[in-house]
């Protein structure tokens, strides 16, 4: 049986078929995931360039009511909810966004970790807080998160929490994973190039109309309105993870949103992390790996994923490139 979607991508085709006009590039703005998706399309007319984007919408919602943590008939949500019980039949998406984040949890020794899901929201980055929790509240905040305890059995497509009040929630690589699905949707389809753009976690292919790449800027965090560097991409990623939007300070260190799940402490040190290279859920696992884990460890994290590059920004402002 034929693939909805390449149905669907067919009767775009279709739905142009004759015309000899040149190509346009059309762009749509949209609220998936919890957060804004931009999705740009490279094709023959703006009709069917809007007939694509509606396929990437449709894609990335799919995989939001699989992944999501928030909506009870998700996959994810019953995962969550038979935690300590029983094991819990998976589809192929989340069984490999589990095996993704389970290789980064090894590989960082847990300064990645998707069972931070369950951590006591004690830390609050809207302004608010101007002093530290106690130490037992941190301490406490981090007693139901660790991947050691999370259990993948492949030849029977499950997942399994092994404690109770484990839950685990793929935010950090899910959107990332979308954004590549909808790229891989449109190209198999033949569309000549576009940008899927999961609130930051850039993919790109092809080319827009009238050149022959992307440009895409790397926004300096202490000065908006320069970039640290403009990219040209035709079929890569970039993706940014950084403090430099939701932070809290505290006697004059910025604490970052991005939290170390073995400690229950934000990451400190590094402004923001961007990442270029293949795929968007690698590249976010790469650089919000990289933010709890600091310079000398990330770069040798860095070394287990040749073709992948890193830019970061450090606190005093200095930007290094790896």
């Amino acid at each position: 049986m034929m693939n909805k979607g390449i149905v669907i991508g067919l009767l775009c085709l279709l739905s142009n078929f004759g015309t000899l006009t040149a190509d346009v590039t059309v762009s749509r703005q949209v609220v998936l995931m919890g957060a804004q998706f931009g999705i740009t399309v490279v094709a023959q007319d703006s009709t069917q360039a809007k007939c694509y984007i509606d396929m990437v919408i449709s894609e990335i919602s799919r995989i939001e009511n699989i992944i999501s943590e928030w909506r009870p008939q998700t996959q994810v949500s019953a995962v969550n909810r038979n935690a300590g019980i029983s094991p819990v039949k998976v589809g192929a998406d989340v069984l490999h966004l589990m095996k993704t984040a389970l290789r980064f949890s090894h590989l960082t020794s847990g300064a990645f970790d998707v069972s931070i899901a369950a951590m006591d929201k004690i830390w609050k980055f809207d302004g608010s807080m101007d002093e530290m929790p106690s130490a037992e509240a941190i301490r406490r905040s981090v007693k139901n998160v660790g991947y050691q305890h999370i259990e993948i059995n492949e030849q029977d497509s499950t997942i399994y929490l092994k404690n109770k009040g484990m839950k685990i929630g793929f935010g950090s690589i899910g959107k990332a994973y979308a954004a590549d699905k909808g790229r891989a949707l449109l190209k198999q389809l033949g569309v000549k190039g576009g940008i899927v753009n999961a609130s930051g976690d850039m993919a790109t292919w092809g080319h827009p109309t009238h050149r022959s790449h992307w440009r895409v800027g790397i926004t300096h965090p202490f000065r908006p309105e320069q970039s640290i560097r403009t990219l040209k991409l035709t079929e890569k990623v970039v993706v940014t993870s950084g403090n430099y939007e939701k932070f809290a300070e505290i006697d004059g260190i910025r604490y970052s949103h991005i939290i170390d799940p073995r400690t229950g402490y934000p990451a400190t040190g590094l402004v923001s992390v961007t990442v270029v290279g293949a795929s968007a859920e690698v590249a976010n696992g790469i650089s919000t790996s990289v933010m709890v884990l600091g310079e000398e460890k990330g770069r040798a994290l860095l070394k287990h994923f040749p073709g992948y590059s890193v830019i970061l920004v450090r606190n005093n402002g200095s930007i290094a490139k790896w």
